[in-house]
C-alpha cells in the first residue's frame, strides 16, 4: 500500500493597514488591529492611505546654521602620521581646504564644516602633519552615513545659543519683514527684574532696544508727523520711532504718545515740541520714560495689517503682565487702552478691529486704528463674556459673515456682527469651555477643554456651527493631563494640531481631507513653554517653540534627534485574531512595510494570545531596513555616496508561534535616525484547530 504524502499547512496571508490612531477604550474585538493601545513618538500620517510616523526632531535655533543641514565629507589615507583629536581642524598644504574632523576610522575620516575641496595631498592640524590624502575606494554603509551626519549635526548644534537671561522663553514669534525673515523671542534677563526682546541673527541672538515713550497734546494744528522725524522740545531732539495717535486728529484733540530715541544732549521737559516735516506742534507733558516690561508673563502674538500697505505689516502682542503692544521688527510700541489695570492676556485681529481679553472681558479698538481705544468719530467697544477669556477663534467666511469664537473656562461664545453696532455674543456651547492657549486654526477651530480636544466646524448654512469631542477614547489620559496643559501649535504641511504639556509629552491629532483621522502621543527631551507657527518668506513653514527651563529656541520638525538627544518611540497594536478570534494560527512570519528617504532600524516585537504567561513571548530583535540615502546632486562629494537610494520597501521579520492572536510591537531610539513611516504589516500564517 503506498504511503500518503505528508501534509503541509497551507500559508495565508494577512494584511493590516497602519491606521486610526491610539485608542484605549474601544474592546479588543471590535476595534480594527492597525489601531494602537500604546505609543509614543509616533504620528497618524496625514497621507489618505494611512500609516504612522516617527515623530520628527527639533533643533535649537538662533539665526545660525542649522545643524540639520550639516554635510559631511569622507577623506581616505593608508597611514596616520599623528593620530588628530576630533574636533580638530584639517587643513590641506596644497589646497587650503579645511575641515573639522567629527570621526576617525582605521583608514578613513569623516569631516564637516568643509571649505575648499581636498586633493591627494597632505593634510595637518596646525603646524603637525597628519597623514596624505588618497583616492576613495569605498562607500559608506547607510548606517555610518546617517551616524556620521549626526556627528557634524553635534558640533553645528554646539555653536547655537539659548535666549540670554532666565526662566522660560516666554514668547517666540516669527515676522517677515521685506524679504527677512526673523525669529524673536522674549524672557527675563538674568536678574529676572524685566522681560528683554531678542532677535535671530546669523551669529545668534541680538537684544532688540526697548525705546522712551512721552506723552503729548495737540498745540497747533498742522500736518501729522511721521515716523522717522525729528521731534525738538527747546535744545533737545530725538527720532520719531513710532507716532501713536490715540484720540482726536491733527486738526482738533489731537492726543497720544511718541516712541522715540533717547533726546540728546539732555532730557525732554514740559512745552511744546515741533517736528522736522509736519508742521502741527504739540504740548509735551514732560520727560520720556523708558519701556519696559515686567516679567512673569506668557505671550501670545496676531499678525496682521492696519494700513493695507506691506510695509505696514505689525506684530501685535500681550503677555497678560504688562500691556499689549504693536512690533515692527525694530520698534515696540505699547498700546493704551484705558482699562484701570491695563495687562491683556489674548490678542486678535478681527475685522479690522485689534480685540483685547481682560478676564472675564473683550475690548477692541477703533476700526483700522490698532492705537485708539476712545474716538469721537467712532468707538471702541467692551463685551462682557461671564467668564474668564481663554482662546480666540477666528472663523472661516467672508468679511461680513465671519465671526470669532471665544472661549471661556466654562463656555464657547460666537461674536456675529462687523463692528460696535451690529456685535451679536451668542453662547454656543455653554458648559464647555477652553483650556487658555489650545485654540487653534487648522482646516477649523480646534481647542481643549476639561473633556478632550475639540473641533468646531462650520455646516451648510453659514452662522451655524457644529462642535464634536475628538479624544473620547482616551479620556482616561486626558483627565490625567489637562491641568498640565501650557500650549498648542498647528503643523499644516502635516494636517496636525498638537498641544503640549509642562510634563514635556503632547497630543498629536491629524486631520485628513477635513476628516479627524487620529490621534498619538508624544514625548519630548525638553519641556516647552510657548509655541507658533508660520510660513518663511520661502514659502516653508517653521513651527517654534520656547524651552520652559532650557532657555532655548527650537525649530520643530527638523533634524534626527531631540536637540541631540534620543528620540525614543514605539508602537503598540491592538491583538490581532485574522477574523478568526476562536481559531489557533500558526505564525510563521510578517513583513513590514517602511518609508525612509534615508537609513532605517527598528526594534520588532511580538506577544501571544493576550501575552498568557505560559505561551512563549518574543524578546523585541533589531532590524535593519536596507533603506539607504538618495544623493541630492548639490548635496554630495563625488566618490562619497551611494548612487542608487532605496527609500520604500519591505522588512521581513521572524514570528513563530501557535497561537489565537498575536499583538506587535515596533520601536527606535537613536538620535541618527531620520522619520520614518510604517505604512502595513502582513502576516504570514496557517489555520488550525479552533479552541476547545
Amino acid at each position: 500500500m503506498a504511503t500518503p504524502p505528508p501534509s503541509f499547512e497551507k500559508v495565508q496571508y494577512d494584511t493590516v493597514y497602519l491606521r486610526g490612531g491610539w485608542d484605549l477604550s474601544t474592546p479588543t474585538l471590535e476595534m480594527y488591529p492597525g489601531v494602537l493601545r500604546d505609543v509614543e513618538n509616533f504620528e497618524v500620517s496625514s497621507v489618505a492611505g494611512g500609516g504612522y510616523i516617527r515623530t520628527a526632531g527639533y533643533e535649537r535655533y538662533d539665526g545660525r546654521s542649522s545643524p540639520s543641514s550639516a554635510l559631511i565629507t569622507i577623506v581616505q589615507f593608508s597611514t596616520l602620521t599623528n593620530t588628530p583629536a576630533v574636533g580638530s581642524t584639517l587643513t590641506g598644504a596644497t589646497s587650503g581646504a579645511t575641515g573639522v574632523l567629527v570621526a576617525l576610522a582605521s583608514n578613513y575620516m569623516a569631516l564637516t564644516a568643509v571649505t575648499g575641496t581636498f586633493g591627494y595631498e597632505l593634510v595637518s592640524v596646525g603646524a603637525t602633519p597628519i597623514t596624505t590624502l588618497e583616492a576613495l575606494a569605498f562607500i559608506l554603509t547607510p548606517l555610518l552615513t546617517a551616524q556620521y551626519k549626526n556627528l557634524a549635526a553635534d558640533y553645528y548644534r554646539s555653536f547655537i545659543g539659548a535666549v540670554p537671561g532666565t526662566g522660560p522663553v516666554r514668547g517666540v514669534v516669527s515676522y517677515i519683514t521685506g524679504s527677512t525673515d526673523t525669529v524673536y523671542a522674549f524672557r527675563d534677563n538674568a536678574s529676572a527684574t524685566f522681560v528683554d526682546l531678542y532677535k535671530s541673527t546669523t551669529g545668534g541672538w541680538t537684544q532688540v532696544p526697548f525705546f522712551r515713550e512721552v506723552s503729548f497734546t495737540l498745540n497747533a494744528a498742522g500736518t501729522a508727523p511721521a515716523d522717522g522725524e525729528t521731534v525738538t522740545r527747546g535744545a533737545n531732539t530725538a527720532t520719531i520711532k513710532r507716532v501713536m495717535l490715540q484720540t482726536g486728529t491733527w486738526a482738533a484733540g489731537a492726543t497720544g504718545r511718541l516712541i522715540i530715541t533717547t533726546p540728546a544732549p539732555g532730557e525732554f521737559a514740559a512745552g511744546v515740541g515741533t517736528f522736522s516735516v509736519g508742521t502741527a506742534t504739540v504740548n509735551i507733558t514732560g520727560a520720556s520714560t523708558a519701556i519696559t516690561m515686567a516679567v512673569g508673563g506668557k505671550f501670545e502674538f496676531d499678525i496682521g495689517n492696519f494700513r493695507s500697505q506691506a510695509s505696514t505689516i505689525r506684530v501685535y502682542g500681550c503677555d497678560g503682565v504688562n500691556r499689549g503692544f504693536e512690533f515692527d521688527g525694530t520698534t515696540l510700541a505699547p498700546i493704551t487702552t484705558g482699562t484701570v489695570t491695563d495687562n491683556p492676556t489674548h490678542v486678535r485681529i478681527h475685522k479690522l478691529h485689534l480685540f483685547f481679553a481682560f478676564g472675564s472681558s473683550v475690548i477692541h479698538s477703533v476700526p483700522g486704528e490698532p492705537f485708539q481705544w476712545t474716538n469721537a468719530a467712532a468707538t471702541s467697544t467692551e463685551i462682557g463674556c461671564g467668564d474668564v477669556v481663554t482662546n480666540f477663534l477666528n472663523q472661516p467666511g467672508t468679511t461680513t459673515t465671519a465671526a470669532l469664537g471665544i472661549t471661556t473656562r466654562s463656555n464657547t461664545l460666537m461674536l456675529y456682527g462687523t463692528g460696535s453696532l451690529s456685535w451679536n455674543l451668542v453662547g454656543f456651547n455653554v458648559g464647555i469651555g477652553g483650556i487658555a492657549f489650545t485654540g487653534q486654526l487648522l482646516n477649523e477651530s480646534y481647542w481643549m477643554d476639561s473633556a478632550g480636544v475639540t473641533n468646531l466646524h462650520t455646516t451648510q448654512n453659514f452662522g451655524n456651527f457644529k462642535a464634536a469631542t475628538l479624544t473620547t477614547n482616551i479620556s482616561e489620559y486626558i483627565e490625567q493631563q489637562r491641568s498640565k496643559t501650557v500650549c498648542s501649535i498647528v503643523n499644516r504641511t502635516k494636517n496636525q494640531y498638537r498641544v503640549l504639556f509642562s510634563d514635556a509629552s503632547l497630543l498629536i491629532l491629524t486631520i485628513i481631507n477635513g476628516k479627524f483621522a487620529g490621534v498619538t502621543k508624544g514625548l519630548y527631551g525638553d519641556a516647552m513653554y510657548c509655541a507658533w507657527g508660520s510660513y518663511a518668506y520661502t514659502l516653508d513653514e517653521r513651527v517654534f517653540c520656547g524651552g520652559a527651563t532650557s532657555g532655548f529656541v527650537y525649530q520643530m520638525d527638523k533634524g534626527t534627534s531631540f536637540d541631540g538627544a534620543n528620540i525614543s518611540a514605539y508602537m503598540l497594536f491592538n491583538w490581532n485574531s485574522i477574523k478568526s478570534p476562536r481559531v489557533k494560527k500558526r505564525f510563521r512570519r510578517a513583513s513590514i512595510e517602511l518609508q525612509s528617504p534615508s537609513y532605517v532600524g527598528i526594534s520588532f516585537g511580538y506577544n501571544l494570545n493576550y501575552g498568557n504567561p505560559e505561551t512563549f513571548q518574543s524578546v523585541p530583535k533589531d532590524y535593519d531596513s536596507g533603506l539607504a540615502d538618495i544623493p541630492a546632486w548639490d548635496t554630495f562629494y563625488w566618490d562619497a555616496f551611494t548612487w542608487d537610494g532605496n527609500t520604500l520597501a519591505p522588512t521581513n521579520v521572524r514570528v513563530k508561534g501557535s497561537a489565537q492572536n498575536i499583538q506587535y510591537s515596533i520601536a527606535s531610539s537613536t538620535d541618527y535616525i531620520a522619520s520614518y513611516t510604517v505604512n502595513s504589516i502582513i502576516t504570514h500564517y496557517s489555520g488550525r484547530r479552533g479552541l476547545r
